[in-house]
Parts: C-alpha cells; structure tokens; sequence
C-alpha cells in the first residue's frame, strides 16, 4: 500500500466525505489553472487537523495549506501530497479594544473593513489584498507602505509535521520581507493584531482610495498579485517593463499590459507557460539590467528548478 493510499484510509476513518480525492486545485487558486491534489481535506474543525498531523506523521506525505489561492501556482501536474483547506470556522474575526484577532480563513479586505469600522487604524493596506489572514502571516504580506509584520502580536498554530503546536508570539516568526519562519507544513489557526484608534471616516476614505488605487493601475483577471518580489530600492515591474517584457506572451499567458509584475493567464491556460513567462522574464531582466528577480510566487509540483523557487 503507497503512502499516499494508506493516508487516505486513516483520514477517510476520521474526516469521512471532507476528505476529496484527486481534486482540482486550480479553481482554488486565482490563477485558475494547474492540476490536482492526490487528497485534500476541507477542514470544519480541530479534530480534522489532528487526523491530518497523524496521517502525515505516519506517512510521510507531503503538505499543502491552501488559503484564498491569492499567490500560488500549481504546475499542470497537480500535488502528489495532501492538499489542507481551513473552512469557515477558521474566519471568525473578533475586536476588543485595539486588539483584533482573526481566523486564519478569514479574508483581509473583510478583517480591513471590520478593523476601520470599529474605529481602528494600522490595517487598511489589506483591503487591497485578496488574500487570507493564514497567507499573509506565512509571507508577510504587505502593501501600500505596511506590512503584516507592522501590526501582528503572534499566532496560534498546528504543525503537521508533528511538531510545535500552540502560541508563537510575532518576534520568534522571523518576519522580514515577504518571507516568514512558517514551514509548509504548518497551519496557521489564527492570528493577533494590535491597532491604533482612529477615526471611522478618515478610515473608512482611505480603504477607498486603496481600492481606488488597485483598480486603476493593476489588471483583473486571473493572476496572483505581484510575481517577483522588488529588489532592494528598486521595483521589479519597473525592470521587467525596461527590459521590455510588458505585454510579452508565450502560450497561454501574459506579462500584463496595464502592470509589468503582472502575468494573467488565459481561461482553460496552463500553469505550465505560467512559470516558463516567469523564467523567460527573469532571464531577459538579468540579460538587460544585471539583477536577479526572485519570485514571490509559491509554486507547487513543478520539481527542482535552478532559478525559480519550488515547493512541492
């Protein structure tokens, strides 16, 4: 019996239907494109994730945590693992005083709107990031002059790997720029902000300059935000534009005409020219400028790459 099979029948005993197999993940992802997960577990409760910590510690399996899809590519190939989706109670969101803490789950354009509502300050850039509060911890996402790490107190986790569960407080995460010590294999369960008192109206405006700002200068469509992380001082669209990539296609995708650290990918595309447009972008931007861009995109499946980083 393969790993993956035995995996399977421990999670199916446990997690019964929420447990899916050879499921597409593509939809799951706002690219919209790539393969199947071998399993994925729609998770309702704590419970389904300590049958997952056990089924993975007894197979070896490898982990998937998918938040909103906001920033990760599957290759065509699907994930040979177990795919991790925290359901909805996972995206509760609770204010007390200056303090909001939100599930995992929970969307950052909602924990943004809910924070300015009751007259706090300190996380409007997240209305413009359609993203989960779990992702934005593991990457420390940011935008607009702020980050995750601004404002975040610490988490609550579970490692799948079996290995430490409970509270992290923000300073043991290593937050640095898009980066953050959370491992693949564990889950995010919820995350502490602490705000600042501000007034409703002025917060209320600057969400909608933000949105504002977002629609006007970055495309629809199915992409992932931002495809390389900007080099210190300097804007990865701007070199990818100066290199002359703005528009390039190969297959069925793009390097965006409106934001050149955008690639959109065509309906029923594959995830396969997705990540050859990246290379073909990362080379013609090192040939002309002399700088190495590192992708801020998670990619998952596509096996060892010299330049491109790969999960999976």
């Amino acid at each position: 019996m393969s790993d993956l099979v035995r995996a399977g029948s421990l999670l199916r005993e446990r997690a019964g239907q929420r447990l899916l197999v050879d499921e597409p993940l593509g939809p799951r992802t706002t690219y919209r494109v790539g393969g199947r997960a071998a399993l994925l577990l729609e998770v309702a409760g704590i419970d389904d994730l300590r049958a997952a910590r056990d089924a993975v510690v007894a197979t070896g399996i490898p982990v998937l945590v998918v938040g909103k899809g906001s920033n990760l590519l599957v290759a065509d190939a699907g994930f040979a693992g177990l795919a991790v989706v925290l359901g909805d109670a996972f995206a509760g969101i609770d204010v007390e005083g200056t303090t909001v803490r939100a599930g995992a789950a929970a969307s950052l354009p909602v924990v943004a709107r809910r924070a300015v509502a009751a007259g706090l300050g300190g996380y409007e850039w997240a209305v413009g990031v359609p993203g989960s509060i779990g992702g934005a911890v593991r990457m420390n996402a940011g935008g607009h002059g702020a980050d995750t790490a601004a404002t975040l107190v610490g988490v609550r986790v579970v490692d799948l790997a079996g290995g430490e569960d409970g509270a992290v407080p923000a300073a043991r995460l290593e937050l640095g720029y898009r980066h953050s010590a959370i491992r693949a294999t564990t889950v995010v369960l919820e995350a502490t902000v602490g705000l600042v008192g501000g007034d409703v109206a002025a917060g209320e405006a600057k969400l909608a300059e933000i949105v504002r700002w977002r629609r006007e200068n970055q495309p629809g469509g199915a992409n992932a935000g931002s495809v390389f992380t900007n080099p210190e001082g300097d804007s990865a669209g701007r070199l990818v534009e100066e290199a002359g990539c703005k528009g390039l296609r190969l297959g069925t995708a793009e390097v965006s005409p409106k934001h050149a650290n955008f690639i959109q990918a065509d309906p029923g595309g594959r995830a396969a020219d997705v990540v050859a447009l990246m290379e073909e972008v990362r080379q013609r931007v090192a040939a002309a400028t002399g700088v190495e861009l590192h992708p801020e995109t998670v990619l998952v499946g596509f096996g060892p790459h010299p330049r491109l980083e790969v999960e999976g």
